[in-house]
Parts: structure tokens; sequence; C-alpha cells
């Protein structure tokens, strides 16, 4: 089986998994179910972000967060020591479940093993990779997420969840994210994480 073609098989087992999310998300045109278009997403921006990614980032960010629903947040403590337990929770399952998926398309351990550490984001601001899978999935929140997020928190706290976001994101990736069209207000947020 050619390495492409083993790519494609094994993004469409993340795709056919997360289309049995029972989220659905409003897309504008129709409503679709929201982990398989948060998958497809990643992959849209790393495809404009980083066009020559490696097959294991591709894999990595297509599964970052698949099959999320199943794990809940609401399952875990309120506050931040129950959000970071669920949030290592949910890596650990992840990263476990694309394991699974390309050992089915015949995908050595190595292989495995490296985009289970990309998931994990191990080695961020050392690995460029794992740099990149953090990069895009802020950019992907600040493309598609920001928006309804905001409605929710004050401007001051917007200002400092998009200074924290953009900490988390290389010099390529903050220049990127500057591209969106983010408020005005919250530029400075991102100029002010270098």
């Amino acid at each position: 089986m050619s390495e492409s073609s083993r790519l494609q098989k094994v993004l469409a087992r993340i795709d056919a998994a997360n289309a049995q999310d029972p989220n659905m998300e409003e897309t504008g045109t129709a409503a679709e179910p929201a982990a398989l278009l948060y998958g497809r997403r990643m992959s849209e921006v790393l495809g404009e972000f980083s066009p020559n990614a490696s097959e294991e980032l591709q894999i990595a960010v297509r599964a970052q967060h698949i099959e999320r629903w199943k794990r809940p947040r609401k399952d875990y403590a309120a506050g931040r020591a129950g959000y970071l337990e669920w949030r290592r929770d949910a890596a650990r399952y992840h990263a476990e479940r694309v394991s699974e998926l390309m050992q089915l398309e015949g995908y050595d351990e190595q292989d495995r093993d490296r985009v289970t550490a990309l998931v994990l984001k191990q080695g961020i601001k050392r690995d460029p990779e794992a740099q990149t899978l953090e990069d895009v999935a802020c950019l992907v929140f600040m493309r598609w997420y920001f928006a309804p997020f905001s409605t929710k928190h004050t401007q001051e706290e917007l200002f400092r969840i998009v200074k924290k976001t953009a900490r988390k994101m290389s010099a390529s990736g903050r220049t990127a994210a500057l591209k969106l069209p983010l408020p005005a207000e919250l530029v400075p947020a991102i100029d002010a994480a270098d």
C-alpha cells in the first residue's frame, strides 16, 4: 500500500470516528458533527500554515481531538485541577485511539509512537512539529471558535486569553494569527506575547 493511500485511509478512519459526534455545529448551510468539522478545520489550517507537513503530523493534527465528546469536561471536578486532569486524560485517550486506527492501516510502532508524542504535544517549543500542531490548534481556535467564545467574557478577560494563547505559539504562528479577522483591540495581546 502506498504511503499516500495509507494516509488517506487513516484520515478516513479518523473522520468516520468523529462523524459519530452527537454534537452538531452549524456551518451556515448545514449542521455537521462538531468533532468531524474540527478535525477537517485542523487539516485545512495545517495545509495553509505548513503545506509540506509530514504524514505523522497530518495524522496528529486531524486526530488531536478524536472522539472528544466521549470525555466530557463536566465529568471532572470544577476548577483548574479538574480542568488539567480532563485535558491530560483526553489527550491520552486521543493518542491511544489514533494509534489503534493507525495500526489497522499498517503503521509501525515507530510511526504510532511519533503521532502519540505529537498528540500529547510533547516537546512544544523544542520539537518543531509539536509546535506546529500547537500553532494550528491556536489558529483554528482564533479563526472559528473565538467569536462565539468571546461573548462569554469581558474585554479584559479576552485580552488575557488571547495573550496566553499567543504565548503558546511560535513567531510564525503569531504572524499568521495577526492575519485573522480578530477585533482590533485584541491585536496588541498577540504582539505582547513575544
